[in-house]
């Protein structure tokens, strides 16, 4: 069990209880085999609500090899505790590895896992380990969900000492950002540990047991959102010292110093970012730290993600450069290929340079090959100045007839000026209506900070959902438009769509809007073929970036649009 993965299987946290079969230096919440220090109560590591007892369910009595629904087989046993096991299993029909934890039917906890199953798989979040299947069959509940066999549990980094400052960044962006999504459809975690935080072989962070590792458990809390954001800091703590921001050791960390209180990151160990340390600070400062500069707490997922947005982004380290080895001549470049090699020690006599040309022959050859050089030097100097004269010449030609030209037509060509955004709204004709609403301003305030973004998909073509989206822009009257410049958070393709210009209200349907142009790229000018006279002009996306929490959203910066 030592060799497989860290990250492979979802299962729930011993959280110092021993399991019933096996001790806990051999079976582990996250299905290695570890001789680590018996983790903390949920209460006392997280801050989390109340744990039941142990129900008086007994844990099926299944074993290697045993089929769920005809599809799933069981093949090994990793965790066996309170009532139910998990399991890593063989999806058949699939081909594929999967998850499965099992518990008997009459359970006092088995309809809230399977009601926390399925909330988590209706989610489809990406940046969560994904629940497959959630049934209850045979006197079994069962839930399967994705087995990550190439992914490391945070754990298992932390081993080996903190993280590097991106890193770090990297993991409390990407899990503040998909706790705030999950919160918002109503779901929280609760037992959000180092043990369930995944990353990729592709560096994306992914978390697992989303509601279900809670239910498993019968972890609740009164304040969901507050314990999930604690937890959140706490993991930035950990990753920042590889301590554990509590007294009490836990998850293979040491725990800080008995009587000295929650202090800084950036106090416990020497070169953390200070962004960093006052980050993770204000996301504990409801369990009794302070949070410095004065800054607020922050005291859920989505206050979390706004102070990240806030902070300067860090930049990936500069790949270290090394020197390529020195280039060693070959025998054949080196001319000595087909020689005999000399014998070691032998000196070698030096060959003896070819007498100079001293003969009368000699000299005139000397002579004559030198003043055919002269000559044909001053044969190309001669051609060379000619061609010059007569390219002069008629660029002095075409100049004149170009200025006599403009004269005598008596026009010049303007300048192109700016023309006003005086209104824009965001158009999600083919979904629900609406995008991101309320920072649709961002766009035309010329700041190079903000944006207006869309909500996130699963690809870069909307998820399959719809053809696209974008924003109406309103120039406060019909004029003539030259061209409009977009800039973009990654390569995004967009479309420049124009109402009719005898359109004096905004028109609602899609098919209102002519396409006059299009680009792709950061920085796209968009510009008519045609003379364009309008009023409304339709920004359209057609194709998304990927961000770095591995979704697909669309980013406007600015758009400016110039006559």
């Amino acid at each position: 069990m030592a060799e497989r993965s860290t990250a492979a299987v979802d299962v729930a946290d011993n959280s110092g209880d021993e399991p019933l079969t096996a001790k806990a230096d051999q079976t582990t919440s996250d299905g290695v085999a570890l001789n680590r220090e018996r983790e903390t109560d949920s209460e006392e590591a997280q801050g989390s609500g109340g744990t039941e007892g142990p129900g008086k369910a007994s844990p099926p009595e299944l074993h290697s090899g045993h089929k769920l629904a005809r599809r799933y087989r069981l093949e090994e046993c990793v965790t066996r505790l309170d009532g139910f096991s998990s399991w890593r299993a063989m999806d058949e029909k699939l081909r594929r590895a999967v998850g499965v934890h099992l518990l008997p039917a009459d359970h006092p906890r088995a309809r809230s896992v399977l009601a926390a199953a399925r909330s988590s798989a209706l989610l489809g979040d990406p940046r969560f380990v994904q629940v497959l299947d959630a049934v209850e069959e045979n006197d079994l509940v069962y839930v399967v969900h994705e087995w990550l066999p190439d992914a490391t549990e945070l754990t298992a980094l932390l081993a080996s000492g903190p993280l590097e400052v991106h890193e770090a960044y990297q993991m409390v962006s990407q899990v503040s950002g998909a706790m705030a999504a999950a919160h918002r459809e109503g779901l929280a975690h609760l037992k959000l540990t180092p043990g369930a935080v995944l990353r990729t072989s592709t560096g994306q962070w992914r978390i697992r047991g989303l509601a279900v590792n809670a239910a498993l458990r019968g972890i609740s809390s009164d304040t969901p959102q507050r314990t999930d954001t604690e937890a959140i800091g706490a993991l930035l703590y950990a990753v920042l010292t590889q301590r554990w921001p509590y007294e009490s050791d836990a998850y293979g960390l040491s725990g800080l110093p008995k009587g000295v209180g929650l202090i800084a990151p950036d106090q416990v160990r020497a070169g953390v970012h200070r962004g960093l340390s006052e980050l993770a600070m204000r996301a504990l400062a409801n369990d009794g730290a302070t949070a410095s500069r004065h800054e607020s707490p922050c005291t859920t997922p989505e206050e979390l993600v706004k102070a990240i947005s806030e902070m300067p982004r860090i930049r990936p380290p500069e790949p270290a450069f090394t020197a390529p080895p020195e280039y060693q001549r070959t025998t054949y470049q080196q001319g000595t290929y087909g020689r005999q090699s000399p014998r070691p020690g032998a000196t070698q006599p030096l060959p003896t340079p070819p007498p100079p040309l001293q003969s009368r022959t000699g000299t005139a050859l000397k002579w004559a090959v030198s003043a055919l050089l002269i000559a044909a030097l001053g044969l190309g100097s001669w051609q060379l100045a000619d061609a010059l004269m007569d390219h002069d010449k008629a660029d002095d030609t075409k100049q004149t007839q170009t200025t006599d030209g403009n004269e005598k037509d008596g026009t010049k060509p303007e300048p192109a000026k700016p023309i006003a955004i005086s209104g824009a709204r965001d158009f999600d004709p083919f979904g629900d209506g609406s995008e991101k609403p309320s920072d649709i301003d961002k766009i035309y305030d010329s700041a190079s900070g903000t944006y207006w973004q869309t909500d996130f998909y699963k690809s870069a073509d909307f998820g399959r959902l719809k053809p696209g989206l974008g924003v109406i822009l309103d120039l406060g009257k019909a004029q003539q438009v030259g061209k409009v410049t977009v800039s973009f958070v990654g390569a995004t393709s967009v479309e420049l769509r124009a109402a009719s210009g005898d359109t004096a209200t905004e028109p609602p349907s899609f098919n209102s809007y002519t396409k006059v142009a299009n680009g792709s790229g950061t920085a796209v000018s968009l510009k008519p073929v045609k003379p364009l006279k309008t009023r409304y002009l339709l920004v359209w996306l057609t194709q998304l970036p990927q961000t770095d929490d591995g979704t697909y959203r669309g980013r406007v910066v600015d758009v400016k649009v110039t006559s």
